[in-house]
């Protein structure tokens, strides 16, 4: 079976080093795709256990595709019944990037009756009666290369199930994660969150310093398909939970100002089981100054995005830069939009990587301590 794990602008690195990890398999990683052959219990292992991807896609089908006729020739060719129920509602998501058949209606349209008229003759009925599970094919076609791949993952990875309550600019949990192996940080090392907001920075290192595989608590559309058999998952969910670490987890600590914000944090800890691992502070980040060193510091300061907060996000900055002279011996790390970031933190970066909130193209700064740069 082929497997297609689809990862964020910027992470594709962390996320095949993920990959690596958890089944020891070497991919490239292609347009923000990593693909590979592996089995179905790799599937789901991938599903559960991956911190910093997307989704993951059975590919169903590759051809060279210039017209509809091909098109709709190769959906028929798939043996449609192997993976979808009768009663499965099927949704088409095309993605079409310079190449001949370009009408994304015209392809929803194509494939939609290429694939039902394949059901029914598979199920021997006339009607299709579309009242279960929401499944999503995606087509895309890349270059007159089409890839047919069925989503596995449903909603994106990054929702893990602990987070139903939204505060303002928040992060993907999938980038938090990434920000955190894009660090030098582990489990035996302080880390502080400086500007928490929900506490997703927080509690996906929690989650990390916890071993807890991050889809433990969340449903997947897998478990709809006709290929899913409930014993692999039972499988994998016993083996990521025997993976949960036994140490004495270090406290990490995370800030901010604003008291309705920090209160959505502790729910979402909580919903996560990490609550006993965060301590949060309703405190400015600027009273922030540790004993202790070796530490790392993260950060998703406000972006300002109007002309007005400039005064605010210059002083704000300024401030933030002046945690970091209280505290030589730590690690910052941080994710902004602000082109003049270094400028007003007062110290160009060791490293800077592109990454993308949402669809906000930022910058993440890594200033490392002195004992890191050895």
């Amino acid at each position: 079976m082929l497997i297609s794990v689809s990862t964020a602008s910027g992470v594709e690195a962390v996320t095949k080093r993920e990959i690596y990890k958890l089944l020891g398999v070497e991919a490239p990683s292609i347009n923000g795709r990593i693909t590979f052959e592996a089995d179905y219990k790799a599937l789901i292992d991938c599903n559960i256990n991956l911190s910093t991807a997307s989704r993951v896609y059975i590919v169903l089908a590759q051809f060279k595709c210039c017209d509809f006729d091909t098109l709709y020739d190769n959906l028929y060719a798939v043996d449609w019944k192997a993976h979808i129920p009768e009663n499965a509602k099927v949704i088409i998501s095309p993605k079409l990037v310079d190449s001949k058949i370009n009408a994304f209606s015209a392809t929803q349209s194509v494939a939609k009756k290429a694939i039902c008229e394949k059901l029914k003759k598979q199920y021997k009925t006339n009607i299709l009666p579309e009242s279960g599970k929401t499944l999503e094919v995606e087509i895309c076609i890349t270059h007159d290369f089409c890839q047919i791949c069925l989503n596995t993952s449903g909603e994106s990875l990054h929702k893990r199930g602990y987070r139903n309550l939204y505060g303002q600019a928040q992060l993907k949990e999938s980038l938090a994660s990434a920000m955190i192996e894009l660090s030098v940080w582990n489990p035996s090392r302080p880390l502080v969150d400086l500007f928490t907001g929900t506490g997703t920075i927080a509690i996906e290192a929690a989650l990390k310093e916890k071993n807890q595989a991050p889809g433990l608590k969340r449903r997947f559309d897998f478990e709809a398909l006709n290929s899913f058999d409930l014993k692999l998952l039972e499988q994998a969910k016993s083996e990521a939970i025997s993976r949960l670490s036994q140490e004495k987890p270090l406290k990490i600590h995370a800030y901010d100002i604003d008291e309705k914000q920090l209160n959505l944090a502790r729910q979402h800890a909580k919903r996560a089981g990490v609550a006993d691992i965060i301590e949060f502070h309703f405190q400015d980040m600027a009273s922030f100054k540790s004993n202790q060193s070796r530490g790392i510091v993260f950060a998703n300061p406000p972006y300002g995005e109007r002309l007005e907060d400039r005064p605010m996000i210059e002083k704000l900055y300024k401030d933030y830069a002046s945690v970091r002279r209280n505290n030589p011996e730590w690690c910052f790390y941080t994710i902004t939009p602000v082109t003049d970031f270094e400028k007003l933190f007062g110290l160009k970066a060791d490293k800077r990587r592109k990454l993308y909130n949402g669809r906000i193209e930022c910058c993440y700064y890594a200033h490392l301590a002195k004992s890191n740069k050895k």
